[in-house]
């Protein structure tokens, strides 16, 4: 006689397992009862244990035919988008097009790749864990296989005896039983022997050990921790998977954000961590067994001591980061990201590391943002009420390249070359003249003209030196010019390190080649302001101090030497520029803005001196609050007549908003640029830097 915590403790099962066995008929009821537990006869406990040894055994000598096959989503995973397919292939098909080559670059299972390799398109696919690679070698790999050669090893794995190993030793009786440990210890041994198989054979072995080990396991899905009464008693069987035949596919096991700068596709899938839970934790043992490394495990869960080389930056703080990086070297047609509104629901180790917002911001460096939701039952550990949990699709439809950007030949405060590709898809597809009304370095003009849309361009700037350089150099060749300024760089006695290098004048690039020019150009200086050109002005910015451009109230250029001269980048930007400058289209004024003429059908880039950062150039009587009154009052005259403009500033700065900004643009629509969706609030930007730059339209 037994009872039933007698039962439970010799063979490793629980109540449950019982109760379900009686209430099948699959074995009899206990006959009595002794104080609170039930007591079974010698004849009952001897049904029990042929029950047991009949759960063990009964399907290990079956032929692999008769155990039939196993697909690719029939695995457990953490965050797998099994259930998400439907919708994820109705976003793609209703909203992309000629879709050729799908790059899934967090692979996990494989399941959102199999989509999109059903329908025909060139798969590549990647993910970190070597477990997932093994699998992908079966699924999408390119080589052929030799079935009945794989049906007659697999009949012989699953009828292997088992052995104590590595498995059994570290999680038998733990993530799996007895039993099944040693079976996988014989079983991935035993693959170890085998020569005659090619790359995608092997892995066929070792997947289906995978897949039969997520079946046997002791766990609820993931290898973080096991259940803590055994109740996994059925015997681990590998069965055959079912085999594509695949072309061109390419599979990876690499970091993702090193991966995307060398390859391209029409499609970028990305299904980053969620949260803090690491993958490299959650299926340690299953890297363990097909790496079949045997490294040293500690802790109650038997995780590999060093499993943190595989360890993800998306499940760390810096996840936004490594996100934005991500995104930014992409070459794709479309990029579809998977992520949740997890941010603050769940408990620390649940919550999203990347905001909607970060990732809407480093979406929208790229192109067009759409987002797409439904619902979805979170992940946790139990310890979390989840309500209106949401999976969302973010899908960005991809910029075309832009040209190279022209930078101004003069290092201006201010230059608006780096914003460039974010401004200028604002700009409007059809106008008059273009109109920039404080070009300044004179970037924006040199841009807009590639696109050849106006019938003229102005460039205004109240800086008469500034306006009377481009001017200069629209009407001169550019090798001309460069030849004049050589001719006065050796006249003064300047250093030309581009020819002679920093050692010829007895400096380095830290230090600079000031203490070696200071006397010289102050000569040049003093030529200057007593008979101005345009080629000693531009000598005096490219030798001054920081490139910058400084008069005193009396006019005359003050700034002291710099650390840098003609060098090759000065000279590239300056042939360039030149170029783009000598446009018959241009035209050149010195006025102040008020007094620039305009009409119906023009369009007006503004980006004036900042009122909450004055620069070096704007020092002498400033950029005060009635020049920034004047200037909305300017732009509202503009709209009124039908004018379309675009004006460029600052709206917060080191922690103070400017106010007289913020009221006239709440008429207009307001573009936060870096996060330039419209209407936008700037608030979600200031979070993230002291300055928030923002383009405000009128159309």
């Amino acid at each position: 006689m037994m009872n039933t915590q007698e039962i439970t403790a010799k063979y490793k099962i629980t109540r449950q397992t019982l109760n379900n066995w009686v209430k099948k008929n699959e074995i009899p009821a206990p006959l009595d009862k002794k104080g609170r537990q039930n007591v079974w006869s010698a004849d009952q406990v001897k049904i029990i244990d042929q029950k047991i040894n009949q759960v063990y055994m009964g399907e290990t000598h079956k032929s692999i035919e008769k155990l039939g096959t196993f697909k690719i989503g029939n695995r457990r995973y953490l965050g797998s988008k099994q259930k998400m397919l439907d919708f994820i292939e109705k976003v793609v098909e209703e909203n992309t097009r000629n879709i050729k080559s799908v790059a899934d670059i967090f692979g996990g299972t494989g399941v959102v790749s199999d989509l999109f390799r059903k329908q025909g398109k060139k798969i590549i696919i990647n993910d970190i864990l070597n477990s997932n690679f093994i699998s992908y070698q079966t699924w999408f790999g390119n080589e052929k296989i030799d079935i009945k050669k794989l049906n007659d090893i697999f009949d012989e794995l699953n009828n292997l005896k088992g052995i104590s190993g590595y498995v059994t030793e570290n999680f038998g009786d733990r993530y799996f039983s007895l039993e099944n440990a040693k079976k996988i210890d014989a079983i991935r041994e035993k693959i170890e022997t085998f020569t005659n198989l090619n790359l995608r054979e092997r892995a066929c072995l070792l997947t289906s050990l995978l897949y039969a080990m997520d079946k046997a396991a002791n766990t609820v899905g993931h290898f973080d921790a096991y259940r803590k009464r055994m109740d996994s008693f059925k015997p681990l069987v590998l069965r055959i998977p079912e085999f594509n035949v695949n072309k061109e596919n390419e599979i990876y096991n690499e970091d993702a954000n090193q991966l995307v700068r060398k390859i391209r596709a029409d499609l970028v899938y990305i299904d980053t961590p969620y949260n803090s839970r690491g993958y490299e934790s959650a299926y340690h043992v299953l890297e363990n067994v097909i790496e079949w490394k045997k490294p040293l495990v500690e802790g109650v869960a038997m995780k590999a001591v060093n499993r943190s080389e595989k360890s993800s930056d998306y499940t760390k703080a810096k996840a936004p980061q490594a996100f934005e990086d991500l995104i930014s070297n992409i070459e794709a047609r479309y990029i579809l990201v998977s992520y949740n509104n997890m941010a603050k629901k769940g408990n620390s180790r649940s919550n999203a590391k990347i905001s909607n917002e970060e990732i809407i911001a480093a979406l929208e460096k790229r192109g067009k943002v759409q987002i797409f939701d439904t619902d979805f039952n979170a992940f946790t550990t139990g310890k979390s009420k989840i309500s209106n949990h949401k999976e969302l699709l973010y899908l960005c439809t991809v910029r075309k390249k832009e040209e190279k950007i022209i930078q101004s030949a003069l290092n201006y405060t201010g230059s608006k070359h780096k914003l460039l590709p974010q401004i200028k898809p604002f700009f409007p597809s059809e106008y008059k003249k273009f109109i920039d009304l404080f070009s300044g370095g004179g970037s924006v003009t040199a841009n807009v003209i590639k696109d050849n849309i106006g019938t003229s361009y102005i460039m205004n700037d109240i800086e008469k030196h500034v306006i009377g350089f481009y001017e200069y150099l629209s009407l001169n060749r550019v090798d001309k010019f460069i030849k004049e300024v050589e001719n006065e760089i050796c006249k003064y006695g300047l250093s030309n390190s581009s020819k002679y290098g920093y050692e010829y004048y007895g400096c380095d690039s830290a230090k600079g080649l000031g203490a070696y020019n200071k006397e010289n150009f102050l000569k040049l200086r003093a030529d200057y302001n007593l008979n101005p050109s345009p080629i000693l002005f531009y000598l005096l910015i490219v030798y001054g101090f920081n490139n910058q451009i400084r008069f005193n109230s009396k006019g005359e250029y003050n700034l002291p030497v710099g650390k840098r001269d003609f060098n090759q980048r000065m000279q590239d930007k300056l042939i360039d520029f030149s170029e783009a400058l000598q446009n018959e289209k241009i035209k050149f004024s010195s006025l102040d803005f008020r007094k620039v003429k305009f009409s119906s059908g023009d369009f007006i880039y503004a980006d004036p001196p900042y009122l909450l950062t004055v620069a070096a150039y704007n020092e002498n009587g400033g950029w005060g609050e009635n020049n920034e009154i004047d200037l909305y009052k300017y732009l509202d005259k503009a709209n009124e007549k039908g004018t379309k403009f675009a004006l460029s500033n600052v709206i917060l700065h080191k922690g103070k908003e400017n106010e007289i900004l913020k009221k006239w643009a709440s008429k207009y629509n307001l573009h936060v640029l870096d996060y330039h969706y419209n209407n936008s609030n700037y608030q979600s930007k200031a979070k993230y830097s002291e300055t928030v730059e923002v383009l405000i339209t009128n159309y």
